[in-house]
């Protein structure tokens, strides 16, 4: 493992274990300082115990260098590597079945790597696929795709994949829901891709009637093949409490327009909440179990949502990621999405 290699395990084990930022932007900026330095130079200066007096190099950062340049374990990975693991729970059977990914996000939009970093880190975790979901030209505040870079973002798509086969990336765009259910994107545009993810990214204080209005006609849009974190709450920091709508009303239109309900991985989302997602359990939805990743190790987080749906008993057959890509592109192009058998 180079140093280079090893400082970019570092950042993949710390976006998995939700370290804060600034952490993980700390051995990026060392990445950045070393990536030309010739290894001689930096083997001289690991000898002679002067690494950090490199810009953006301390302690943990140098460390991980030295221990690469040896050749030598890296205490700090493997403390990283024990304590970042993602345990699927009773989930672990499901964790096993999915072989993709419907919900991630890459540099296009908010997301902290490359197109490229997201689909070769998924390849090598195991995954067929993973659906490309960044998001939409509202909010700008993550840079969201306007038709134009969306377009553009599906050439780069296209020619990765041919490089990347058999392993698939999917296009897809966690598309916002508008005040009214109407949707953030061209209908062209959203017809012409393999999965769309809707989600609420604003007004999420709505009066509980508007806001069950706003998610019903968002799920009855024929383009929407799953309703994203569906009550928007935050557990970390500050926190955010969850949106208010009936949840009876919106499940049941998940049942009938064949809309999944997404299972949330992220640690400060975990959404729905265990007493909603046993609602939804009631109803015949379709569910699909996301990590939302923005980041490598993010990838990881899949295991957060199989511990949920298994302690809601959810059958892995209800899971649409369960599915190959042609099954779930299948389940995707079905008006109304298909039923549950």
């Amino acid at each position: 493992m180079t140093p280079v290699e090893a400082l970019q395990r570092a950042i993949h084990l710390l976006d998995r274990g939700a370290a804060p930022s600034a952490k993980v932007r700390a051995f990026q900026r060392a990445i950045d300082t070393i990536r030309d330095i010739e290894p001689t130079e930096l083997a001289t200066l690991a000898d002679e115990g002067r690494l950090e007096s490199l810009p953006h190099i301390g302690p943990a950062t140098g460390g991980v260098i030295a221990d690469a340049l040896a050749g030598r374990p890296s205490p700090y990975l493997e403390r990283l590597e024990g304590e970042t693991v993602v345990s699927p729970g009773d989930g672990a059977d499901l964790l096993a079945a999915l072989r993709g990914d419907c919900h991630s996000h890459t540099t296009w939009s908010d997301g902290g790597a490359s197109l490229r970093e997201m689909a070769t880190t998924a390849r090598d975790l195991g995954r067929e696929y993973l659906v490309v979901t960044d998001h939409s030209p509202r909010l700008t505040v993550a840079h969201g795709l306007d038709p134009e870079r969306l377009r553009t973002q599906l050439d780069e798509i296209e020619s990765l994949n041919e490089e990347l086969a058999p392993f698939r990336i999917l296009t897809g765009i966690e598309v916002d829901i508008f005040e009214d259910g109407t949707l953030d994107q061209d209908p062209d545009l959203l017809e012409r891709l393999d999965v769309v993810v809707a989600s609420a990214h604003s007004k999420l204080r709505m009066p509980r009637e508007a806001m069950t209005r706003r998610l019903v006609t968002a799920v009855s849009n024929p383009h929407v093949d799953i309703l994203g974190h569906c009550t928007n709450r935050k557990l970390s920091g500050r926190g955010r409490p969850p949106s208010e709508f009936d949840a009876e009303i919106v499940f049941a239109a998940c049942e009938m327009f064949s809309v999944a309900v997404e299972i949330n991985c992220r640690p400060d989302r975990l959404d729905p909440p265990d007493d909603l997602l046993t609602l939804a359990a009631d109803f015949d939805c379709w569910f699909s179990v996301d990590s939302d990743a923005h980041a490598t190790g993010q990838l990881e987080w899949l295991g957060h949502g199989c511990a949920k749906a298994a302690a809601a008993g959810i059958d892995p057959d209800r899971v649409i990621n369960t599915r190959t890509a042609d099954d779930l592109l299948a389940w995707a192009a079905e008006p109304g999405g298909g039923v549950i058998r």
